[in-house]
């Protein structure tokens, strides 16, 4: 059967995530996938090796990028570049899948050909390391209660994560690559062009995406949560700055001037909320100490006479 839909996994320097990847994406129930390991600057030889061993035959190949000269997005658009399928995921190499994680959400796009992309139901896994190996201490869902994907609340907060969503191929040529000038937040940023002309689906029901975090690690064990939580936070402010930089260009500044505005004022009556709740629990806690104190008087006064005389 011909490949219907491209996994790229993107790896750097951690071999056992990245057997545990190939594993996960070999017990998948659907046929006619492919596999690009992108290897973003490590041991090209231990790659090759560890790829070769998954038993995958031709349904993987393994490109590398030299050290320095790549990252998350360059990585992504390599894959995605390699692959000719109608359907691309990213695998990054420390995530998981349900085993029917594929066949379901290739049935969804089959299904709802309007919708560029699909998200699966998410859980997150927290992993420590105890002895050289990855132990699972604890699991939460994501975005527990999530029904859809709402562009509302992507604007807020990315509601999905890779491992999480398939989409069409197509849509880079529509709404462009993933953006190489950000070191994170790429996915999220693909999502937003992606949603102001397409739907996300979203399948709902039991988690079939498993986004793996180690809060506790760092260097190359860390995840990109924690890892480029600086990254993070300046891309983010980035991809805001740059779509309301669009908006003044077309619209003008007037509403967002009003909006901001509008911000400051609410977050100074915040602020004076918080400091006059602040001011009255203070009181509240003092007369509360006071009354103990009084109620307590007599008591203090016979301690502090026998202090007196035992001095003497």
């Amino acid at each position: 059967m011909s490949a219907r839909v491209g996994i790229i996994v993107r790896t750097r320097q951690r071999p056992a995530f990245l057997r545990r990847a190939l594993a996960d994406i070999a017990a998948q129930t659907a046929p006619g996938w492919r596999v690009v390991v992108v290897d973003d600057g490590g041991d090209a030889a231990e790659v090759d090796a560890i790829v070769a061993a998954a038993g995958l035959d031709d349904r993987a190949s393994v490109v590398h990028i030299a050290p320095g000269e790549g990252g998350r997005c360059i990585a992504a658009n390599t894959g995605v570049r390699a692959l000719d399928t109608e359907y691309v995921v990213l695998h990054d190499d420390d995530d998981r899948w349900h085993p029917e994680f594929l066949a379901r959400t290739i049935d969804w796009l089959d299904a709802h050909p309007a919708h560029a992309a699909v998200s699966a139901a998410t859980e997150i896994v927290y992993e420590e390391n105890r002895s050289g190996v990855w132990v699972e201490v604890g699991r939460a869902p994501f975005w527990a209660g999530m029904t859809r994907i709402s562009l509302s609340e992507m604007l807020s907060v990315n509601r999905a994560v890779p491992i999480s969503v398939v989409y069409r191929r197509a849509v880079h040529d529509e709404v462009g690559w993933y953006d190489e000038t950000l070191d994170a937040v790429e996915d999220w940023d693909l999502y937003l062009r992606i949603l102001r002309s397409h739907e996300i689906g979203f399948l709902v029901g039991e988690p079939l995406a498993f986004w793996t975090q180690r809060p506790d690690s760092v260097g190359v064990d860390a995840n990109s949560m924690f890892g480029l939580a600086v990254e993070h936070a300046r891309d983010d402010a980035v991809v805001r700055d740059r779509a309301l930089a669009e908006w003044v260009h077309r619209e003008g500044p007037g509403l967002p001037l009003y909006l901001s505005r509008l911000q400051a004022e609410v977050i100074a009556h915040v602020d004076e909320a918080v400091g006059r709740l602040r001011h009255e629990l203070r009181e509240d806690l003092r007369q509360d100490l006071r009354r103990e104190i009084d109620a307590h008087q007599p008591l203090l006064s016979r301690l502090r006479r026998f202090r007196r005389r035992l001095s003497r």
